[in-house]
């Protein structure tokens, strides 16, 4: 079994009309686009895909060109990048799919790992793209389990039954809502648990996720913080079970040009609980930087 059929699995795939397939040196990328105007790239998060965006996708695409692809290791992209699944990897895979659609978004938003990635990917343009962090994963893990996490990681990626039993526990029925309950704290629709689904009960999509987990090294993220210049927001939520809170709060006093807003009542999938505020916080966020940057222009 291969990754995940595009032609099986994807054939109810949220937004399949935006999907088209990209190929950059050792990818062949699934990335949906939609709308017009300023380009924003949404980046999902560890184990998501696409699907993850689904409902915020086709409301910014009512202001912007909304650029949403399925990262290296997960979904319906196929390939590996040069530096593998690491975070100069994947967000050098980044940088060569925006220079092959021919864009340079405006505003990059990320969840969770998504916003580790956003971050390296504006350090290694040397932009000050304006960035947004929903629930993100920046920091290391306290304690002990920052020497233990990735060792175990890396351990359970080279088993190979790892991935084939993490998928077969999902093809459970009705296991996979349950986990991402569990897991995130939040509580999301059918279509997306359906998503989940296709995509956690593929163990080639397990094993790419556990092998990010596994290459990332957020001690050397962190130290890349301070060094910011773009203008970031971090949104968390008070019922996120997968990040605690006080990681954002510490990564957020890390970073000059930073605000922090917690929402209260979600979980870790707060943008697919409620994408109408994800939406506004994005589009107000993109006008207000927008501004900022007509107004430090020369006359």
């Amino acid at each position: 079994m291969s990754g995940p059929r595009w032609e099986v699995e994807g054939r109810n795939w949220p937004n399949r009309e935006t999907s088209r397939f990209v190929e950059t040196p050792g990818l062949k990328w699934h990335v949906q686009v939609a709308g017009d105007g300023p380009a924003i790239l949404l980046l999902h998060g560890t184990g998501a895909a696409t699907h993850s965006w689904r409902d915020v996708l086709p409301l910014l695409a009512q202001d912007f060109t909304v650029i949403a692809p399925d990262l290296p290791g997960h979904g319906y992209t196929k390939g590996r990048p040069r530096q593998g699944l690491t975070l100069p990897g994947m967000a050098s895979a980044v940088i060569a799919l925006l220079d092959t659609l021919g864009q340079r978004p405006s505003l990059i938003v990320g969840h969770s790992a998504g916003a580790a990635i956003a971050i390296q990917t504006v350090h290694l343009q040397g932009a000050a793209t304006p960035l947004i962090g929903f629930n993100p994963a920046l920091m290391p893990f306290p304690g002990l389990a920052a020497k233990l996490f990735p060792s175990l990681a890396r351990m359970l990626f080279v088993n190979p039954f790892v991935p084939r039993m993490l998928a077969g526990i999902a093809r459970i029925p009705g296991e996979t809502g349950r986990f991402l309950r569990r897991a995130t704290g939040s509580a999301i629709d059918v279509r997306g648990i359906a998503a989940y689904e296709a995509l956690m009960g593929n163990h080639h999509h397990c094993g790419g996720a556990m092998e990010m987990m596994a290459s990332w090294d957020l001690d050397a993220l962190s130290r890349l913080l301070p060094q910011l210049i773009s203008r970031v927001l971090l949104v968390h939520s008070s019922g996120d079970t997968a990040v605690p809170l006080s990681s954002v709060e510490q990564a957020a006093r890390l970073i000059p040009d930073c605000r922090l807003e917690v929402l209260p009542g979600l979980g870790h999938l707060a943008h697919e609980e409620r994408p109408e505020k994800a939406a506004e916080l994005i589009r107000t966020f993109a006008s207000a930087s927008a501004s900022d940057e007509s107004e430090g222009e020369p006359g």
